[in-house]
């Protein structure tokens, strides 16, 4: 598995608010979505692809303002599982200058059970 999975978005109207920047909900969302969308082109190499991530804990710091018609490069990447916690983190580059940096907190969990699954320390290091 690629640890780091990245993706680029050209800023559009609808990503801007009322100061005339990329609101601040709107990376958020982006968080959310490119955490998904890294799970899903992995998932089929684990024996997990049935379960899904579920989101406790998002921090977020905001270091410049992006505006519209810009190109966002969008970086995520877990980090070393905390008991039944997986931290991801999510960084957001224009013009090659680190403009968001947010660390979240995940737990997975069986659809079928709905309970929370406890992964090994390693498990990352066999993907």
């Amino acid at each position: 598995m690629s640890l780091i999975f990245e993706k680029q978005i050209q800023v559009t109207e609808q990503h801007i608010d009322g100061n005339n920047h990329v609101n601040n909900v709107q990376y958020v969302h982006w968080v959310e979505e490119i955490a998904g969308e890294h799970w899903d082109f992995v998932k089929h190499k684990t024996e997990f692809s049935e379960f899904v991530w579920m989101l406790l804990d998002h921090h977020i710091q905001y270091k410049k303002q992006v505006y519209l018609n810009d190109i966002i490069t969008i970086k995520t990447y877990p980090k070393a599982p905390e008991g039944i916690r997986q931290p991801r983190k999510v960084e957001f580059y224009c013009n090659n200058q680190l403009v968001v940096d947010s660390s979240t907190l995940w737990v997975l969990v069986d659809v079928e059970t709905q309970r929370i699954k406890r992964l090994e320390s390693d498990w990352l290091d066999k993907l």
